[in-house]
């Protein structure tokens, strides 16, 4: 069963949200916030973004470990733009501390099992629909497409539709996923008209 709140996450309640969730598949996007996780908490980013109005979901320090919660997933984060942070059951964001130009997922990611179950139990399918983030500063160009968007999974935040920043950069999804089976790449669409005529 889906609990509200991450067991092993510190809280930092946010005061606002951007409102319920609309329904669909459950998702989770990644996002960067550009600091150095050695020298910044979880905590003071999570105060931040109160601050600014933008609370996440989770707020994650994976080289020390620390989790910070902001909001349940039955409510909507604000660090989409328009209505796509109400998208899914559960449309669940995730600010990660380090750098674009150095995937997180080349150090430490102490916290990741806790927060992978957590989020299984919100029924978030383990698979990246768009394939892995493009690196920085390629995945600025990146943008989502709807149709991928539509089938829920994980998202890194420059494949997300209509999207303008290129965070997360090239992560390796396989790690965070746990399994490298869940990694789907979409086909082109000349690949898959030629395939359709083979079959």
């Amino acid at each position: 069963m889906a609990q509200a709140w991450l067991p092993v996450a510190s809280r930092i309640p946010a005061p606002q949200d951007a409102g319920p969730m609309n329904g669909g598949a459950p998702r989770v996007v990644w996002f960067i916030w550009p600091t150095d996780p050695q020298g910044i908490s979880a905590k003071s980013v999570a105060q931040r973004l109160v601050q600014l109005n933008r609370p996440a979901h989770l707020v994650w320090n994976p080289v020390l470990g620390q989790i910070v919660q902001q909001l349940p997933p039955s409510r909507a984060a604000c660090g989409l733009g328009g209505d796509l942070n109400r998208h899914g059951r559960a449309c669940i964001q995730i600010r990660v501390l380090g750098s674009v130009q150095e995937p997180f997922t080349d150090s430490k990611l102490d916290g990741l099992d806790e927060i992978l179950a957590w989020l299984d139990s919100w029924e978030v399918p383990r698979r990246w629909p768009a394939g892995p983030p493009l690196p920085f500063p390629h995945s600025l160009a990146g943008g989502g497409d709807g149709r991928l968007w539509a089938r829920g999974g994980h998202f890194g935040h420059s494949q997300v539709p209509g999207a303008r920043e290129g965070d997360p950069g090239a992560i390796d999804v396989r790690r965070i996923l746990g399994t490298p089976a869940a990694l789907e790449v979409p086909r082109p669409r000349e690949e898959l008209r030629l395939l359709e005529r083979v079959i």
